[in-house]
């Protein structure tokens, strides 16, 4: 549907089996663009499922596909990480057109009133959701800039983005955040031809719903029942009643990243079935 051949794209969070990042990696493949893949660790989920390898199996997806692909650990939150992760995505492609910034922290002891919030938890989901997006943003800018060739920008935000959620105030506060930023590097980045845009996808059915299941569920739940009573709860009050699937995201990341959205920045494009609408 769109043509992204020649475009080397860099996606970061990839290592979930299910989740926003391989998808968006692999359908920015599937429309002809090169992918650097990147996350903290190869399988940040581990120990959620053993079968599954992370970064290795994303990069032989894209390879099957045709594209060339590489593998990149490192810390968004580290300046020192971030700029070699885009050093070598360079190095290897010999160019970067697309940003993706995916990589969020796992839901944990966050999710708490703010009366009960403790510092160091606020700290966390600042430090990736909020510096990791500013530190890789700047670190690309750069490089677009003296590249000279345009590009495309593209953060993940959140519908807890546009509006607050009780026991969801760090992570609404750092959502928020990213679409102020999105908004602000738009109008800095224009005369370059950089689009930056944000997607704000409600609930998406990847391994951070257990994590996130668990931390907002009663204890005395099973895995699965927590799990099984958060989905049905959400679902509940989705007009298009399902949760978001990652190709829903991923969708809407081919078409930003492609150069039928030339005309779009500093947008922020709603993706919830309908639970957020303007």
């Amino acid at each position: 549907m769109y043509n992204l051949n020649g475009k080397v794209a860099l996606v970061t969070g990839v290592g979930g089996r299910n989740g926003i990042g391989r998808a968006i990696a692999t359908r920015l493949a599937k429309e002809g663009a090169d992918v650097a893949v990147n996350d903290i660790t190869e399988h940040p989920y581990a120990a959620d499922d053993t079968e599954w390898r992370g970064l290795p199996d994303v990069v032989r997806e894209i390879e099957a596909m045709g594209q060339r692909a590489m593998s990149v650990v490192a810390d968004v939150s580290d300046a020192k990480q971030v700029s070699e992760m885009v050093d070598k995505t360079v190095a290897h492609f010999g160019k970067l057109n697309i940003l993706v910034n995916n990589a969020g922290t796992k839901a944990g002891k966050d999710r708490v009133p703010v009366v009960d919030l403790a510092e160091e938890d606020w700290d966390r989901v600042q430090n990736v959701n909020v510096k990791g997006v500013f530190l890789c943003c700047q670190a690309v800018a750069r490089h677009l800039i003296a590249q000279g060739t345009g590009g495309k920008i593209i953060n993940i935000s959140s519908i807890t983005g546009k509006r607050g959620s009780a026991r969801y105030a760090a992570y609404c506060a750092s959502k928020f955040a990213v679409l102020g930023l999105t908004q602000s590097l738009a109008h800095e980045l224009a005369p370059s031809q950089v689009n930056v845009n944000a997607i704000c996808p409600s609930l998406v059915d990847t391994e951070r719903v257990g994590h996130l299941a668990a931390a907002m569920m009663p204890t005395d739940l099973s895995t699965d029942e927590q799990r099984t009573e958060f989905v049905s709860r959400f679902e509940a009050s989705v007009p298009l009643g399902r949760l978001a699937e990652s190709s829903d995201v991923a969708n809407m990341a081919a078409f930003l990243a492609s150069d039928e959205a030339a005309y779009l920045t500093g947008v922020s494009v709603t993706v919830s079935g309908g639970l957020v609408m303007d």
